[in-house]
């Protein structure tokens, strides 16, 4: 009983709400801005106001005169270095020694991928009892590659570091000299 109440009362509450779907629309759109009027003035004889020339010209040229100074002030002056952590980059990578030192590392792993390489080809074509050796003889060249890298790396960082303490700005130390010299020749 209690479902067939529960089923007349939604099926009476549908037929309220239908009527209402039916007649739903959709939003009406803006109206659009009468642009007659602004036809209308431009008959009568009101224009827009004329663009002059000749001040566009003079502004310009102003511009790039401005620019033009600016920018052979900028050449004189010599451009700013904005890698505040990076700064170095240029001077280890045209130092003498990093380069030999990453030269050097080229030919060794260039030395060490010819040598993997030859290992490969003979464990393809060895038999089991070779194959135990070859494979030794691997792990072996690896550790040892591992070894050279950690060592180069090492030296790099090394030859970083004085270049960073050759360049290194000495400019507290020279203030601190001349609060010195100061101090003595007030006394």
């Amino acid at each position: 009983m209690k479902i067939k109440s529960l089923l007349i009362v939604s099926a009476l509450a549908a037929a309220f709400v239908a009527p209402e779907y039916a007649m739903a629309k959709p939003k009406p759109k803006p109206e659009k801005p009468d642009l007659s009027k602004n036809k209308e003035d431009a008959k009568e004889g009101k224009e827009r106001p004329e663009i002059d020339r000749e001040k566009i010209k003079e502004r310009l040229k102003a511009a790039f005169d401005k620019r033009k100074k600016n920018h052979k002030d900028a050449k004189r002056k010599g451009q700013k270095v904005l890698q505040k952590g990076r700064a170095f980059g240029k001077l280890v990578r045209d130092d003498e020694k990093v380069k030999e030192l990453r030269d050097s590392f080229n030919a060794a792993a260039k030395e060490h991928h010819s040598q993997v390489k030859d290992l490969h080809k003979q464990l393809k074509d060895a038999s089991d009892e070779d194959k135990e050796g070859l494979r030794e003889q691997m792990k072996n060249l690896r550790k040892d590659w591992f070894e050279n890298m950690k060592g180069n790396r090492e030296e790099v960082r090394e030859r970083i570091k004085d270049i960073r303490e050759e360049f290194k700005n000495k400019r507290d130390e020279v203030i601190d000299a001349n609060k010195e010299e100061g101090a003595e020749a007030g006394e």
